[in-house]
């Protein structure tokens, strides 16, 4: 039995790879078509370069890495997913990809791998614990099921929230957002890693700006994805915003993104308020949506609280991992 590595390149090998691991780690989830996961490929996600790698198994590609580098912030870190086919873990290939992983960190003089692993099934956490990296932020996805959710109880949540944000202003767009908030949007960004809880993760605040937020739009949408957002207006300034983004081949499922509200505009459930407004507007425009999902940190309960008014339920614990050379 002889394990290799090797770059991509057809696309399709290391899909088939993804799709396998994605069916058998999240199958409540639908995975990627072949040709988003090319895009994705091509088209890394915004401020970062990406690289990918192969793991072979007798000449048979079995393993794929992928490898993100920050160019604009977090300067010491890579990030890593790695999967192996489940028909072909615990042989090696895991090992010898992630070995390729270390190598390429320090050729790129960076100091820290960050990673993340289901707790559904041991392998994930079992090799990242076998290879050093240590356990830094728990996170827990919840999924709401829209057959079951309780419009009446929705409604009147939202109207309720209304009550508490008295001088506020609803404003919703999709994709780009409108020149005359764009800069307020890159402010609420850059402060996530600021508000959310990381953790024992050596992650510092990014720097988003206009022309970031652009470029991640422009990726998104490379991917075959339609981004839904919502946000709060305190006079003309945007001080709260929320996104959700669905899938031109899998209209039935959407991604709950980031939810943020300005320190000083707190208290006034702009948070819930913005949520449900954007869960409306998704409902309305992308025909066929059966189910969100959604990651906060476990330690996130006032988040994780909001999303149990709204009907989500818990279905999957995450940690994520940090190995440092």
């Amino acid at each position: 039995m002889t394990v290799s590595t090797g770059p991509v390149v057809d696309p399709a090998d290391a899909y088939e790879i993804d799709r396998a691991c994605f069916a058998h780690d999240r199958p409540d989830v639908p995975g990627s078509t072949l040709e988003e996961f090319t895009a994705a490929l091509s088209v890394p996600h915004a401020g970062y370069r990406s690289e990918h790698h192969l793991g072979h198994l007798d000449g048979v590609p079995v393993g794929y890495l992928e490898l993100s580098f920050p160019l604009r912030d977090n300067l010491d870190n890579a990030e890593i997913r790695l999967a192996v086919h489940p028909a072909h873990r615990r042989r090696g290939v895991g090992r010898a990809l992630f070995a390729l992983a270390e190598r390429r960190l320090r050729a790129e003089g960076r100091k820290r791998l960050l990673g993340a692993a289901s707790r559904r099934h041991p392998d994930g956490p079992a090799f990242a614990a076998e290879v050093g990296a240590l356990a830094a932020l728990e996170e827990i996805r919840s999924t709401l099921r829209l057959s079951e959710s309780d419009d009446a109880r929705l409604a009147a949540l939202l109207a309720d929230a209304w009550t508490h944000a008295d001088g506020y202003r609803l404003v919703l767009w999709t994709g780009v957002p409108p020149d005359e908030i764009i800069d307020d949007v890159a402010a609420l960004d850059s402060r996530f890693m600021l508000d959310a809880p990381t953790g024992d993760l050596a992650f510092e605040a990014e720097a988003v700006d206009a022309d970031r937020i652009r470029e991640g739009e422009r990726a998104r949408q490379s991917r075959g994805r339609i981004s839904y957002h919502a946000g709060a207006l305190h006079g003309d300034r945007l001080i709260a915003w929320t996104q959700l983004n669905g899938s031109r081949s899998h209209p039935d499922h959407a991604w709950q993104g980031i939810t943020l509200v300005d320190p000083d505009h707190r208290g006034h459930r702009l948070g819930l308020l913005i949520k449900l407004a954007n869960l409306a507007q998704i409902r309305e425009l992308h025909a066929g949506l059966e189910r969100v999902s959604t990651f906060n940190a476990a330690t996130n309960q006032h988040m994780l609280a909001i999303n149990r008014q709204m009907g989500f339920r818990e279905v999957e614990s995450v940690l994520h991992f940090q190995w440092t050379a």
